[in-house]
């Protein structure tokens, strides 16, 4: 590659105002050490805790990453202090796609559909009162041509509902939550490329092989 002299572009995404609605707030708290999740030394973070009429959710971010707010735009923008920073510039557009999530969830809500496509394939949400892990935990119980019903706890901040045997919704403040526990059901029945058989979230397809004949 050649050598170039220019800049390193700032990240795009990093730069952009967020919009923030009305009865949302953005907060960023003071820095304070933490361990490391990985080195287990410590690290300097902050938290911006973003609170709106469907909850709270806090995001912790490097300590170079900064907040600045505009009441009169209605807006909040990231910004770090060398943007020419490999890290840095990386952290900067995960932040702010972060915190973009995080304020679309605390107002609207985020959502995902899981399709049950085979035969006999069923899905609903049920009561499980030994199982539970806290108080009035559901259960997502799932028939997917085992021998046995698969049931899987719905976690907190996460709604389930079926609004038919074969769609389930997912609903939530929290992308990452929402998505995680999709991916839990998912893995119970992965997509199969033979029959198309499986569990599908949101519009994923899967293309079809032809079996081998000997």
């Amino acid at each position: 590659r050649p050598f170039s002299t220019t800049p390193a572009a700032r990240s795009k995404l990093g730069r952009t105002p967020l919009s923030v609605p009305p009865g949302v707030e953005v907060v960023m708290g003071e820095p304070r050490a933490v361990r490391s999740a990985t080195s287990y030394k410590p690290v300097v973070r902050k938290t911006i805790t973003v609170t709106g009429p469907l909850g709270t959710l806090t995001l912790d971010v490097p300590e170079f990453v900064d907040l600045a707010q505009s009441a009169e735009d209605k807006t909040a923008t990231l910004s770090v202090r060398d943007p020419n920073e490999k890290e840095q510039k990386e952290m900067w557009g995960t932040s702010w796609s972060y915190l973009n999530n995080h304020i679309t969830g605390v107002s609207e809500g985020h959502t995902a559909i899981l399709r049950l496509v085979g035969v006999g394939y069923r899905a609903s949400v049920e009561q499980r009162g030994a199982k539970e892990t806290f108080p009035g935990q559901k259960f997502l119980c799932l028939k997917l041509g085992f021998t046995h019903p698969v049931e899987v706890g719905i976690p907190r901040g996460v709604t389930v509902t079926t609004p038919s045997l074969t769609r389930i919704l997912i609903e939530g403040p929290d992308r990452e939550a929402l998505m995680s526990f999709a991916g839990v059901v998912r893995k119970w029945r992965p997509p199969e490329p033979y029959k198309g058989k499986g569990v599908f979230i949101n519009d994923e397809t899967i293309k079809l092989k032809q079996k081998k004949i000997k």
